[in-house]
């Protein structure tokens, strides 16, 4: 399926790490949040991605145009530097469609834009491009497909932790819980969305309010509950945390490394590429949530729309 990653907004939240780049962009380990979302669903086989630009869509551009194998990848170097073997590549065999959708516009207006470029696809994929999970893929598909839905998303439980308090008619607390000990959940931002879904769009709208809420209307609109790993990138706080864990090994979300070939495997697959002694320009910075919305409550209320 193709794989729709809204990439566009200004991402608020993380406005003080950096306005230099585009959220997306921040940095985990060596590779920006975008390519771990992109390594993941490359690893369940959907390599055709159509990128949603906005703010900053230049230095996303500019990232793949000069993308440099070697930094996540092993390889030989000979020649003084002038030839590299590389041992493994990431995304050799991927398309990437670069689409301006917009600085100001919203999740429904950006994939309003690029539906030309998803005609003849029964299904899609699509995502908010901030967040990452160990959730099989496949089981998010299957869940669309059983239900018969037309927009099935990823089912959460928040990753911060916050107290919900419950009042009566008459303004006395009748409880308070945390948040994490509830059923409450959130959208997680991975999609499987039908075709159809573009007959329930206005100009305007925002995806998960006015459109999702006809699909409610008509049972057909569906949710898979997941407890897995799930987080989102919304604060610096929540960059420091994925950044541990991956200083103390292998991220969760990291599902690609579970089948990592051991170099005997990889001999045969040797890919030699003779290149300039160029190293990949650093990134100008370090940004921002890449949408700028924050996700939407379940039953309980929406928080700003993303964009």
């Amino acid at each position: 399926m193709k794989v729709v990653l809204f990439c566009g907004g200004l991402g608020m939240r993380l406005r003080d790490y950096s306005d230099r780049i585009p959220k997306p962009m921040v940095p985990l380990r060596h590779r920006p949040i975008l390519w771990h979302v992109m390594k993941y669903y490359a690893h369940f086989g959907h390599k055709d991605f159509i990128l949603c630009l906005g703010y900053q869509g230049d230095v996303i551009k500019d990232y793949f145009l000069n993308y440099n194998e070697c930094i996540s990848n092993d390889f030989v170097l000979s020649e003084g530097g002038r030839r590299v073997d590389l041992l493994k590549s990431d995304i050799d065999d991927w398309r990437i469609t670069f689409v301006d959708t917009g600085i100001n516009a919203n999740i429904g207006d950006r994939l309003r834009s690029v539906q030309p470029f998803l005609e003849g696809e029964e299904m899609f994929l699509a995502n908010y491009s901030d967040g990452l999970t160990d959730c099989p893929l496949p089981r998010l598909i299957e869940q669309c497909n059983r239900m018969n839905s037309i927009a099935t998303f990823l089912a959460v439980k928040p990753s911060h932790s916050f107290h919900v308090a419950r009042l009566s008619d008459d303004n006395l607390v009748s409880g308070i819980h945390d948040v994490k000990s509830t059923d409450m959940r959130i959208n997680g931002g991975f999609f499987v969305l039908r075709q159809e879904i573009f007959d329930y769009m206005r100009e305007g709208e925002e995806l998960v309010l006015e459109p999702f809420q006809r699909l409610i209307d008509e049972n057909r609109l569906s949710g898979l509950r997941y407890d897995g790993f799930w987080r989102g990138v919304d604060t610096f706080k929540d960059l420091q945390e994925m950044e541990t864990m991956l200083t103390q090994g292998r991220g969760p979300w990291e599902v690609w490394r579970d089948d990592r070939p051991s170099p005997v495997e990889l001999r045969p697959q040797i890919q030699t590429r003779v290149i300039p002694a160029v190293q990949e320009a650093p990134l100008a910075g370090i940004a921002r949530r890449g949408n700028g919305n924050g996700k939407d409550m379940l039953d309980i209320a929406s928080s700003p729309s993303k964009h």
